[in-house]
């Protein structure tokens, strides 16, 4: 049975969200008092974290479900931890890719960027706008950690889940590094690739929230271990799925320019495949505007094209089919209860069907 909306099963978006509100609210007043100027901050991380589908909250929530945890709100809070990480990310991301856009709207340090200038203060509005952000991803994350130790959940679970709260960190950090360190490189293989997902997207998105959650609740092992299973082939095949948004998506539904992970050069699993499989003819084409901002629009279609002709986009599409059956597989095991394995299956569609 597949779920429309998924995320919505027990409320677990609207509820999310509304804790994060009344948190937030409660954080504006050790700021202010600090200065009206730093309370200011609040309303740019309250923005940030209103919109999405906050899968990493909800597959938080559904990892304590499928290990025997009730319904409640300590949960609600924990998950909600999640968005505040998945903030600190996304603005630490932008910074380091110099994205100008965020869900359809200036990201964070291009905000503060634009304050500096509209304000004609002294000094660079780029650096000014660079150390904002930076501020506010660490603030996020203080946050997080924040939201999850008072979440009213016991010291045992707490402890339980802390020691997966920690690797997941440790993980996306590691993850980012691997990123911008191939970036450098300039010629990673798939298989570079593939880790640079895995352990900056795949574990952090899905698998590690899904263990979170079993952890808080005190899981049974062996459904702890489906979770993983489930989540780290369904965390690779919501990845592969972004990389090719970023090329062949349509900027009305992902927020972004067409092509722009072209634009930016990311070196993804997608990139990587089209090198590996490219002719010498189209492997210049495609450096030619690959990681330059100023491309226009021809270059951009000349590339995409170049995606195309290799078959990197179909054998992306491919490997994304298969980790989609093994998460389904994992999500049908009987250990898991009816309502948590229709969730999780549903959430195989969200996370991996989406529109160009």
């Amino acid at each position: 049975m597949e779920i429309e909306e998924p995320w919505q099963v027990d409320d677990v978006h609207e509820r999310v969200g509304k804790r994060l509100n009344e948190f937030l609210t409660v954080q504006r007043r050790p700021l202010a008092s600090i200065s009206p100027d730093v309370a200011d901050l609040v309303d740019t991380v309250s923005h940030f974290v209103s919109g999405g589908k906050r899968l990493r909250a909800v597959f938080l929530y559904w990892g304590w479900r499928a290990a025997g945890g009730p319904d409640c709100e300590p949960i609600i809070t924990a998950a909600a931890a999640m968005e505040m990480l998945q903030a600190c990310a996304l603005i630490h991301d932008d910074v380091m890719d110099r994205s100008d856009v965020r869900r359809g709207a200036p990201s964070v340090h291009r905000q503060f960027q634009a304050k500096h200038d509209d304000g004609s203060w002294s000094g660079s509005g780029a650096d000014f706008g660079t150390g904002a952000a930076i501020l506010v991803g660490d603030l996020s994350l203080t946050w997080a950690d924040m939201l999850l130790l008072e979440s009213d959940l016991s010291h045992t679970a707490l402890a339980r889940g802390k020691a997966v709260f920690d690797e997941m960190r440790c993980e996306l950090m590691a993850g980012q590094y691997l990123d911008i360190l191939e970036q450098a490189r300039s010629t990673p293989g798939a298989e570079s690739a593939m880790r640079v997902i895995t352990y900056k997207s795949a574990k952090y998105t899905i698998e590690r929230p899904l263990q979170l959650g079993a952890a808080l609740a005190g899981g049974n092992p062996d459904v702890i271990k489906l979770l993983q299973t489930y989540g780290i082939a369904l965390g690779q095949a919501f990845q592969l799925r972004d990389d090719l948004l970023g090329v062949f998506g349509d900027s009305a539904t992902t927020g972004k320019p067409a092509g722009d992970d072209l634009l930016q050069g990311k070196r993804t699993v997608l990139v990587a495949q089209t090198l590996d499989r490219a002719n010498s003819q189209q492997q210049t084409e495609f450096e030619a505007g690959f990681g330059k901002i100023t491309a226009n629009s021809d270059m951009v279609a000349t590339m995409t094209g170049i995606v195309e002709a290799t078959g990197a986009r179909a054998h992306v599409e491919e490997q994304i089919d298969e980790l989609t059956s093994v998460a389904l597989s994992a999500a049908a095991d009987p250990l898991l209860d009816a309502t948590s394995s229709a969730v999780l299956d549903s959430l195989v569609s969200a996370a991996t069907r989406r529109k160009y």
